[in-house]
């Protein structure tokens, strides 16, 4: 980077600066832990002499922020897949039900937007949301950026279970209702993925607001069909027809590219691919509102009994279950079997 032409290509400096980006990335949570442990040992150690209640809470909370850094530093060496580190599409899709599983993916919805906006290192991006006419919605796609988004997020993909009393029920019965999540990385726009012109079928239509001054007036709204293998993508977040359309190519470039690399490896292991793995009846997570309150990953059996915490964007404790478990071997869990109850 400290060439003098390093600028004069453009394109080929800006893949350096992402690379330096990802490694920073990689380097820096052990150096963090590094100085964490050198100011714990040398706090531990005034406290040992010093003796006062200041000294030891200091070195307390200094062995507490080094235990953090540890279990960030863990997280980070299991993220090592070649696509881990990348930006990531999270598309949210209603089961069968009608307006109970639309409105059960709108909470889904609500719940990676909060874990998002509670968090330091992600933002998410609404690339496109499908509302349901009576509450709810269809399906919705988020952008997710930051570093190592698509390593933390893949945990998520597959069918999500919720049981609850029915706010759509006069007679307040207990519902079950499910909705798909599918995780895919954001490649770059030179992602060599072959898709001939024939294949598609692409559709544009009014994107749906609020209303008022600012309601769209022009069919920007962009939806593309690729015909082959039935995957639909849209976009309708932005003003412009082009950016739109541009952004469903990422899209399905990125579906298309995760499509081949579950073959292959599902080729490689014997597998069926995770296509079963998002049908209905093989949910990875049940959350139960009714009689009792427990959100439980039937991969891992990760659990957690404040199931409000866990819709407000609180999933941590299963991403890291989750990639505890895939770095263990993916093991059979007692009391989980195939990733059903």
């Amino acid at each position: 980077m400290g060439a003098a032409n390093f600028w004069s290509d453009s394109e080929s400096a800006q893949a350096v600066v992402q690379q330096l980006k990802l490694v920073k990335a990689t380097l820096e949570p052990y150096f963090n832990v590094e100085s964490l442990r050198e100011d714990a040992e040398v706090l531990v150690e005034l406290a040992d002499e010093d003796g006062s209640d200041d000294a030891i809470s200091e070195a307390t909370h200094a062995v507490q922020a080094l235990a953090l850094g540890c279990e960030r530093l863990e997280m980070a060496l299991m993220l090592g897949g070649p696509h881990d580190h990348r930006n990531a599409y999270l598309t949210i899709q209603a089961g069968a039900g009608g307006t109970e599983a639309c409105d059960w993916a709108e909470m889904v919805l609500r719940m990676y937007l909060r874990f998002c906006e509670e968090s330091d290192e992600f933002e998410a991006d609404l690339i496109e949301r499908q509302d349901h006419d009576e509450a709810g919605i269809k399906s919705a796609t988020l952008l997710v950026k930051g570093q190592f988004a698509f390593g933390y997020l893949q945990s998520e993909t597959g069918a999500h279970r919720l049981v609850r009393i029915s706010p759509f029920d006069a007679q307040n019965r207990r519902q079950t209702s499910f909705c798909a999540v599918g995780v895919t990385p954001e490649f770059d726009e030179d992602l060599e993925v072959e898709i001939k012109d024939d294949d598609l079928r692409i559709d544009t239509y009014r994107a749906g607001g609020a209303g008022g001054q600012h309601i769209n007036k022009t069919d920007s709204a962009v939806r593309i069909t690729h015909i082959p293998s039935g995957i639909v993508v849209q976009c309708q977040n932005e003003r412009s027809q082009h950016k739109n359309r541009s952004t469903a190519m990422k899209m399905l470039n990125a579906r298309l590219f995760a499509i081949e690399e579950q073959k292959r490896a599902a080729e490689i292991e014997g597998l069926q691919g995770e296509k079963g793995d998002i049908g209905w009846g093989h949910q990875i997570r049940s959350y139960v509102l009714q009689p009792y309150t427990m959100v439980k990953d039937l991969r891992t059996a990760a659990e957690k009994g404040n199931a409000q915490a866990v819709l407000d964007g609180d999933i941590d404790v299963f991403i890291q279950a989750y990639l505890r478990w895939v770095a263990a071997g993916r093991p059979e869990v007692k009391g989980v079997k195939g990733g059903t109850e």
